[in-house]
């Protein structure tokens, strides 16, 4: 069965305004019977979005409206395919009680959804979204010490997020969890994460996870490969993690982009 389980939407803040029934049009064309709107959740009440834009997530006003849109595309739809509703939810350090306390909210009313670290907490009360840009990446890694401690910093906040306790609601899928590559090709050197990819594999498997496998990354031209790498796919097949495809579109054109590449590994 083909599946995406990270699409975005018009309601993505950082996105296009390509309608729900755009990418569901392109997913009955391209025969996929299986797709999740993942809409980045707002982010944890009293966290400041540091990105310039300001527009990591959306607001709890749009999040009624995205909640409503999905269910009627999804009984729109009903006979073509199925949708599912979700969210990627962002792990920020610090903000667990608030991501919480969020969730028990609103899990209720998901299908599905998604688990990732944006935002890396460089200092107290600091944080710096780390997918932004490669200038920011740099000064990031300039200020932490080197490329070294930027990755560390990275892997430990995903393990954490793998390890917290955010309530019954709490998604069970890590999303893109080497997204720290998608400036890589920036660096003069670039750190062996083996180790730290080893760790988080084996986190996930523990806790009964699966794991977002995101194509977005052949898409960056910093990247040029899948979050994460395609032997750390097989990796996580052979000990037993599931795997989920996700384009990560934020466009309609987007929806199954690089598939090809990937669903050979789904199970």
């Amino acid at each position: 069965m083909k599946r995406d389980a990270h699409v975005h939407s018009p309601f993505c803040p950082h996105g296009t305004t390509d309608s729900l029934s755009s990418y569901i049009e392109r997913a009955i064309l391209l025969g996929v019977q299986d797709l999740t709107f993942t809409e980045h959740a707002p982010l944890p009440e009293g966290f400041v979005d540091t990105t310039p834009t300001r527009d990591s997530g959306m607001s709890r006003d749009t999040l009624e409206k995205y909640l409503t849109a999905v269910e009627d595309v999804k009984s729109r739809y009903r006979n073509d395919l199925t949708i599912r509703t979700g969210l990627e939810v962002d792990f920020i350090e610090g903000f667990e009680e608030q991501t919480t306390n969020f969730l028990d909210a609103y899990g209720q009313y998901l299908d599905d959804s998604i688990l990732s670290v944006h935002f890396l907490q460089v200092a107290k009360a600091d944080y710096v979204c780390i997918d932004y840009s490669k200038e920011l990446y740099l000064e990031t890694a300039d200020r932490l010490g080197g490329p070294e401690q930027l990755y560390s910093l990275y892997y430990t906040t995903v393990l954490k997020s793998v390890a917290a306790n955010l309530g019954k609601w709490k998604p069970k899928r890590i999303g893109h969890f080497s997204l720290i590559h998608k400036f890589q090709h920036v660096l003069t050197t670039q750190p062996n994460d083996d180790q730290y990819l080893k760790e988080v594999l084996h986190a996930i498997h523990h806790a009964e996870y699966e794991i977002d496998m995101n194509s977005a990354g052949f898409a960056k031209p910093y990247c040029q490969e899948s979050y994460p790498p395609e032997r750390w796919i097989q990796k996580a097949i052979d000990l037993g993690v599931p795997v989920v495809f996700g384009s990560d579109a934020h466009q309609a054109k987007d929806f199954h982009q690089f598939s090809e590449r990937l669903l050979n590994f789904e199970k």
